[in-house]
């Protein structure tokens, strides 16, 4: 099996609002070849959801990809992931609120370092947003996976209202923007 963070595989663990949303996107996403919802950023081991909807452990609800860089660029995953949340908008996506749903990017590795914050900056000098970016790039510290029912919630859930306005129009954004790299 390859090591994790080889040339064939790298993982990125990216917090923008309610983990649904990113997994329903991103679990599609040709190149990608896991999508984990979990638990990021926080001060408590072993959180679980109503500790982190708490706001009580310091959390962020991410998601962690594991993908094929041949297929799949961190650049390209960046551009989704800029596509589909609010990166203006400190602890809240809509009307989710609180730190849990603040926008994150936990990198691996230096050279993500050095993508991300390339990235960013040619997102601030194009003037892509009209308000500042208040993503949080951090290291990534532990990975709590989030629990089984949260795994693959729009799939399993798609007639649920959130699932339906919220999820389904982020899934929609996507692939109206990035129509060749869903599957």
């Amino acid at each position: 099996m390859p090591h994790l963070n080889s040339p064939s595989h790298d993982v990125i663990t990216l917090g923008g609002g309610c983990f649904w949303c990113l997994e329903a996107v991103f679990s599609h996403l040709r190149g990608v070849e896991s999508c984990v919802s979990g638990y990021m950023g926080g001060t408590v081991d072993g959180p679980d959801y109503e500790a982190v909807c708490a706001g009580t452990t310091g959390h962020a609800e991410v998601v962690q990809l594991k993908f094929n860089p041949t297929l799949v660029d961190l650049r390209t995953l960046l551009d989704i992931f800029f596509t589909i949340h609010d990166p203006t908008t400190l602890n809240r996506q809509g009307n989710d609120v609180g730190t849990q749903y603040r926008s994150a990017i936990f990198w691996h590795h230096d050279a993500q370092h050095n993508i991300i914050q390339h990235y960013l900056s040619e997102l601030i000098e194009r003037r892509d947003f009209a308000d500042p970016i208040v993503t949080e790039i951090t290291p990534a510290v532990t990975f709590w996976p989030a629990e089984r029912y949260h795994q693959h919630y729009f799939a399993q859930h798609p007639e649920q209202p959130y699932c339906q306005y919220v999820v389904a129009s982020k899934v929609r954004k996507a692939v109206q923007h990035f129509p060749d790299l869903f599957s």
